[in-house]
């Protein structure tokens, strides 16, 4: 929506990258410290935003080493459940820590690798945490939509981001999507996956909830 305020959150070594970025926006955005596994920034969010929020964007994910490229049998349960709480645990807690701000209308969306029906080779673990992530959404939906906020996912084919760097085999992905995406896809533009974040943030989808909007090129409806 034009005119509408930019929130955007950081923490830690990452917080130089996002202001970097920030300042490119044409109207730089507030920052606010949020680490999503600090009960103590997550207390603090609402006063530190102030005012109101129509919509919260889910941009966090996160998975030891161990848990990915192949070590899904070896893979200790603490690296397991840091996995877990950061990359889908963390919908739920940023949720009701954005509730206060949030009144009917609102919408919350998070970005998903779907995980609903199968495995995919080294996503491991974080595969497993993206399939507790669609469940989460999917309870959030039930228990946040008497206040009228909807809760919904897009499911987004391989982008290279910061995140899929850290990803072992990440190549493997573009392969897949390489020969099956229909309508094809490239792993380089994230305008497709944004465009889908701000449709399901917008009032176009006003009884739309608990939904996983495949923004792929139709890769998750092609079979092998």
């Amino acid at each position: 929506e034009q005119g509408a305020e930019v929130v955007l959150s950081s923490f830690g070594r990452v917080m130089s990258i996002t202001e970097r970025v920030a300042r490119k926006l044409p109207s730089p955005p507030q920052i606010v410290e949020l680490d999503v596994t600090d009960d103590d920034h997550l207390a603090a969010l609402a006063a530190r935003v102030g005012g109101h929020l129509d919509g919260v964007v889910h941009a966090i994910g996160y998975a030891p080493e161990s848990c990915l490229g192949g070590g899904f049998l070896d893979a200790p349960w603490p690296d397991v459940a840091t996995a877990i709480r950061v990359s889908a645990f963390s919908l739920k807690a940023l949720a009701v820590a954005a509730r206060p701000l949030m009144c009917p209308g609102g919408s919350i969306v998070g970005l998903d690798f779907d995980n609903s029906r199968q495995a995919w080779p080294v996503y491991d673990w974080m595969g497993v945490a993206k399939a507790a992530f669609e469940s989460t959404a999917r309870y959030l939906a039930r228990d946040l939509g008497p206040q009228g906020v909807r809760v919904n996912l897009v499911a987004a084919g391989p982008i290279k981001t910061m995140a899929a760097k850290s990803i072992p085999g990440f190549e493997d992905f573009e392969g897949v999507w390489a020969t099956r995406a229909p309508i094809g896809w490239d792993v380089t533009d994230p305008e497709p996956a944004a465009r889908g974040c701000i449709a399901l943030l917008s009032d176009w989808f006003p009884a739309t909830t608990g939904e996983i909007v495949h923004v792929d090129g139709g890769v998750h409806a092609m079979g092998a």
